[in-house]
């Protein structure tokens, strides 16, 4: 995992640079969007699962370890499915299901899986509807 200052995402790609976001041909031969194309957390829920584990605040886990694409701040990501969130003057991302929290989490730091399941605190799923670059510290809101 790498932190960037800016990247590029797209719907043709995803979030430059992670392969699991390029659009693939089907078996139908028709082009399929992933549905997990760009996984965002809350930087409040990482750190409320890491407080259930007590960590202490000098040892907290960088948001990154949980192999998330983006991170968000002073925003609760809507816990629902066709949702939009808009990243900057104009990357939108449509909410497509919960981001459940796998056991490489627990080779992290054991218990980490756990803490991360309820209330969607392991993030959530998206597809990009809108191309843009993003930047840390761009304005995050909810379309709709």
């Amino acid at each position: 995992m790498e932190e960037l200052p800016s990247v590029a995402v797209t719907a043709a790609a995803g979030v430059q640079g992670d392969f699991r976001g390029v659009v693939r041909q089907g078996p139908d031969g028709r082009k399929r969007q992933p549905r997990r194309q760009v996984s965002l957390i809350e930087l409040e829920s990482w750190h409320a699962a890491l407080h259930d584990l007590h960590i202490s605040e000098d040892a907290l886990l960088p948001w990154h370890a949980r192999r998330a694409n983006l991170c968000v701040s002073g925003l609760r990501l809507p816990r629902e499915a066709g949702a939009v969130i808009v990243i900057g003057p104009n990357c939108r991302i449509e909410i497509t299901m919960e981001c459940d929290p796998c056991s490489r989490m627990d080779e992290i730091k054991p218990g980490l899986m756990a803490a991360l399941a309820p209330d969607w605190r392991g993030g959530v799923l998206g597809r990009v509807l809108d191309d843009g670059e993003i930047a840390v510290g761009n304005e995050v809101r909810i379309e709709q």
